[in-house]
């Protein structure tokens, strides 16, 4: 009898897995032709009319499967929003994803138009093109599909709207308000996002957002990522004479400006790669529970060293996840004269160099920048933020223009947050592993409109492979992370097990 009971669970368990299997490679294959439908819509961020169409094409899509939706005029680009149903009763989910992208250099791709989208397998050293037929009886979730956007951040929101059909298809009763919000200007900064925040504040209330943007950890593994950091700009240039001179007649007496601009960062930081201007990491400090959290996360710093080509990595922190919780200083770009072939022996005019400032919670953009600038003043230079006439050449010894970016914040939800901790739960449940949890990403998601407006906790749940190429030619989305997509959506919007 014992037996008769063990094997009636295990062919229930199976019967039950395989037909789980079957519904979402049935979802898969439907994915993946609406991602083909909805890749073929060109959506670079700089032109509006691929908007309009993006947009036209997401209504009909969310209007299928019973959403209401509107389209939401701002001071730029418009924004998509869409909701199921409302019930006062249940807590509201708002979902985050955009639906522009990077423009596309199509001469650099692998395929003739990066819109059009490519199935490839992976050889011994190269790619190989793949038929979509080749796709009808068995799906092989290590092939690839090829174009712009498949993986950021297009195939996110068709992973959704296919989970959305399996809930319906099982009559699985949402626990959740759910809403959506699908930014058009994602890739050039969100810049009326703040201001559409505030608009329509009433229509975006919830009480927990989830960020879909940007890729799992490195080793596959599911994961959460609870805040990331913020990003502000400097751009500094030194003036030497008021045009090139020749470096002959003028080479150690006129005041050579690329030499005074690297005299100038050197004192930014010291050898280690730490900042040396006083206040820059102020506030900041990580007790033993925080670093447990940060050495849990699977890094490899030989793989990360060797990624990158580099013997010793800086010591802002002791290792890779520390390092990301403390504000960076970067040059990311420097220029004076002429080099290479068309090198000319000359003093030159100008020197600039173009910093970004990567923001934790703990630094605010506005004080750093002037953190910065006090510094500066106290290397003995004068500060404009226009050029210098001729009055001002001939009064001050040393000057410097400088021209600050738009600061935007950092966020970072609390790791004990009962949302983030249901999550947790779900993705353990479901994939029968520990996520990833990483206390902050070091890149940038425009999310803090929402943080500071709403007052609502935030978590970032990426869904793409982590080589997915994304804003560089051959980007690119495994189908298995469709699958794994579809998947998360589905458990994260059904209720919850208990025990």
């Amino acid at each position: 009898m014992k037996k008769l009971l063990t094997l009636t669970f295990l062919l229930l368990f199976f019967t039950a897995h395989s037909q789980d299997s079957i519904l979402i490679k049935s979802k898969v294959a439907n994915a993946i032709g609406e991602l083909r439908e909805f890749v073929a819509i060109p959506n670079d961020a700089l032109n509006a009319d691929d908007i309009d169409s993006n947009l036209y094409w997401l209504r009909k899509k969310f209007t299928e499967r019973g959403f209401n939706s509107t389209i939401l005029e701002t001071e730029g680009l418009p924004l998509f929003f869409a909701a199921l149903p409302m019930d006062d009763n249940k807590p509201t989910i708002l979902f985050y994803m955009h639906l522009d992208g990077q423009s596309v250099d199509a001469t650099k791709w692998d395929q003739p138009d990066p819109y059009k989208v490519v199935l490839k397998s992976k050889t011994e050293d190269d790619w190989k093109t793949e038929s979509f037929s080749e796709l009808n009886d068995d799906i092989n979730y290590d092939w690839r599909l090829f174009g712009r956007s498949t993986s950021d951040d297009k195939g996110p929101i068709i992973m959704f709207l296919n989970a959305i059909d399996a809930l319906k298809k099982d009559a699985i009763d949402i626990p959740f308000n759910v809403k959506v919000i699908l930014d058009s200007e994602e890739e050039k900064s969100s810049a009326p996002l703040p201001q559409a925040v505030r608009t329509y504040k009433d229509l975006l209330k919830a009480d927990f957002l989830v960020i879909n943007d940007g890729p799992v950890h490195v080793s596959g593994k599911p994961t959460i990522v609870y805040g990331c950091r913020g990003i502000t700009t400097l751009s500094i240039t030194t003036h030497g004479p008021i045009k090139p001179q020749h470096s002959g007649h003028y080479g150690n007496y006129a005041p050579n400006p690329g030499f005074q601009l690297a005299q100038l960062l050197a004192t930014m930081k010291d050898t280690n790669g730490k900042v040396l201007i006083k206040g820059y990491y102020d506030g900041i400090s990580l007790d033993d529970a925080t670093l447990a959290i940060l050495k849990s996360v699977p890094d490899n710093a030989d793989v990360i060293n060797s990624n990158l080509a580099i013997s010793n990595p800086e010591k802002v922190g002791g290792f890779y996840q520390e390092a990301l919780q403390y504000p960076s200083l970067n040059i990311r770009g420097l220029g004076s004269g002429w080099v290479g072939e068309k090198a000319r022996t000359i003093v030159p005019a100008t020197a600039t160099a173009e910093l970004d400032l990567r923001l934790v919670p703990e630094s605010d953009g506005t004080k750093l920048k002037n953190l910065v600038k006090e510094h500066i003043k106290n290397q003995g230079f004068h500060i404009m933020n226009t050029e210098p006439t001729l009055e001002d050449r001939l009064k001050f010894d040393k000057i410097v223009t400088i021209k600050e970016g738009s600061v935007t914040d950092a966020f970072r939800t609390d790791l004990n947050n009962p949302f983030g901790n249901n999550i947790v739960k779900t993705m353990e449940s479901k994939f029968g592993e520990k996520p990833v949890q990483i206390r902050i990403m070091g890149g940038t998601v425009p999310i803090s409109p929402f943080i500071n407006e709403l007052k609502i906790p935030a978590f970032i749940v990426p869904m793409v492979n982590p080589d997915n190429n994304q804003h560089s030619p051959n980007e690119n989305l495994k189908i298995g992370q469709i699958a794994y997509g579809i998947k998360l959506f589905y458990a994260l919007l059904s209720p919850s097990k208990t025990e």
